[in-house]
């Protein structure tokens, strides 16, 4: 969603913000959520008051200004904030809109560092020289104490209470450290998980909510689903019959490695960025494919062209490689996959996709309508050069028609479209 440069907004600070964050803010968060999302917390921070509670009201063409951006670019760093946990976003709609951004405190580097999300997304982004070296800055040096004796003095040996005054408030709005947690919605089920693994095997009352958020997690990251996740717990429960986490995790990384070349999992978006979506969509059957293309995640969306069974390990490893490796956007995906589906039999071959891709990629191709119109011009030169024979086996993408903005869809053309979007 967009914002007016006239529409206002307001910073409340709902944490307790100090120097130390700046470290976590540039070397833990920033290799994920980017520069620009930094600076754009940076500067919220810098419109509060001198007491570090409130800011002025300020319109977005002010932070615009100040930043010197675009719209979607601020759109685009206020969602990876908020996303990351950094940013919570309230809106009151009117004639001109009103917002509040509350800012929240980054976690400590031990939680991020042993948060498998947080984790194994850092270790992607920076590589494990540089990941090594943030580790080591946040590491506590070890100094052999067998030689020394603990002396401290304690709180009572020091203190006491005399004339206690009665009181019967002790309770502020005192200022503290707040911390948003990751909302992730995993596609597992915990309980069906459990029910398939033995009794004798693991011990099911010694799963706490932190292992069980960390099992959502872990899934998460690598993709697994319950079949997945069963395996994977029974390899790493421990002779205690409790699940380790670290033999978990390390289980998790291994088979995720061995599935995908070595390869680790990348921080993508799910499906296309509101910021990138086409607006005021109407009936056209354009519009009908536009808006599938946009909110149908990549994985779902080539899931969708499997009549029986799943995607095969090499068509999942050709949509890793555009969304990770050559950062095409979600919706982008979909149409080139679509596209190359139509015009190669069938056969999303890497060498093929890869061809087009790195074209898409240097022509910055970032919107749906921008890839299909892309497509549309690539066909029609193919269609000047194509063999008779090639005519007989390649097949027209539904959307590319060059009347087809122009016309509205029929009922049955509807129903159609309606229907494949339902198998997405």
């Amino acid at each position: 969603m967009s914002v007016l440069p006239a529409d206002t907004f307001i910073v409340v600070n709902k944490t307790q913000l100090s120097d130390k964050d700046r470290n976590l803010l540039i070397l833990l968060y920033q290799p994920l959520v980017g520069h620009q999302a930094i600076s754009l917390y940076y500067t919220f921070w810098s419109y509060l008051d001198k007491s570090e509670l409130l800011s002025n009201e300020w319109t977005h063409h002010h932070i615009l200004r100040d930043m010197m951006i675009s719209n979607s670019e601020f759109i685009d760093a206020k969602v990876k904030l908020e996303a990351i946990g950094l940013l919570k976003t309230y809106l009151k709609k009117g004639n001109i809109n009103n917002y509040v951004y509350e800012l929240y405190s980054p976690i400590s580097a031990s939680e991020f560092i042993n948060n498998p999300v947080l984790n194994i997304a850092l270790l992607n982004s920076v590589g494990k020289l540089e990941y090594e070296r943030i580790i080591g800055y946040f590491k506590i040096p070890k100094i052999n104490l067998r030689e020394y004796e603990d002396i401290t003095s304690k709180f009572s040996d020091v203190f006491e209470f005399s004339n206690v005054p009665l009181t019967d408030n002790l309770i502020y709005d005192i200022k503290k450290s707040n911390y948003r947690k990751l909302e992730i919605l995993s596609k597992i089920d915990i309980n069906t998980i459990l029910d398939l693994i033995n009794d004798e095997m693991l011990n099911k009352k010694s799963l706490t909510k932190d292992t069980k958020d960390f099992l959502y997690k872990i899934a998460y990251v690598y993709n697994y689903d319950n079949d997945d996740m069963i395996e994977l717990i029974r390899n790493s429960i421990s002779e205690k019959h409790t699940i380790d986490k670290n033999l978990l995790r390390e289980n998790a990384n291994k088979y995720y490695r061995f599935d995908n070349m070595g390869k680790l999992p990348s921080i993508i978006y799910k499906n296309q960025p509101e910021y990138l979506r086409k607006e005021n969509l109407d009936t056209s059957n354009r519009s009908k494919m536009i808006h599938m293309f946009e909110t149908t995640s990549p994985y779902d969306f080539i899931n969708s062209k499997y009549k029986i069974g799943n995607p095969t390990s090499s068509d999942l490893g050709v949509i890793a490689y555009l969304l990770a490796d050559l950062k095409l956007e979600p919706g982008v995906v979909n149409v080139l996959v679509d596209y190359v589906l139509k015009i190669n039999n069938n056969k999303l071959t890497k060498s093929f996709v890869e061809a087009i891709a790195a074209q898409w990629s240097k022509s910055g191709i970032k919107t749906v309508e921008d890839a299909m119109n892309i497509a549309e011009n690539e066909y029609k030169k193919k269609k000047k050069v194509t063999t008779k024979e090639a005519k007989k086996t390649s097949i027209k993408p539904d959307w590319i028609n060059k009347d087809i903005k122009a016309e509205t869809a029929t009922l049955e053309e509807i129903k159609k479209l309606e229907s494949r979007m339902k198998r997405s």
